[in-house]
């Protein structure tokens, strides 16, 4: 069983930054591919970040440039830089660290950019 607890959430203006945590339990980076994702009101939960085991990175089109993935392996915890925020970014972001055939997501946390 993999926990994972999500951080740094909260208010920003357009155009200001915000790094969220997510903070695992146990050295999981190893076997595990580790992602962001969030969800916007009356929207699909969509992929943002992810970083595989091997450390191969990935972003949503409508994040690039703006938002990085990192990981920290004596911390457990994986981190979502994000920069230049805008209004659409608002949603409540989820960590999720998968593997085949299983997968564990952690609560969220909400983000909210205003105009």
């Amino acid at each position: 069983q993999v926990q994972l607890v999500e951080s740094g959430g909260g208010v920003v203006q357009a155009g200001g930054s915000l790094r969220l945590s997510c903070a695992a339990s146990g050295d999981i980076f190893s076997r595990y591919a580790m992602g962001w994702y969030r969800q916007a009101p009356g929207k699909q939960r969509e992929r943002v970040a992810r970083i595989t085991s091997g450390g191969m990175t990935n972003y949503a089109d409508s994040v690039k440039g703006r938002f990085t993935i990192s990981r920290d392996s004596a911390k457990n915890t994986v981190y979502l830089q994000m920069n230049s925020l805008k209004p659409e970014d608002t949603a409540v972001y989820y960590c999720k660290a998968d593997r085949v055939g299983l997968d564990y997501w952690g609560q969220g946390t909400q983000v909210t950019v205003s105009s």
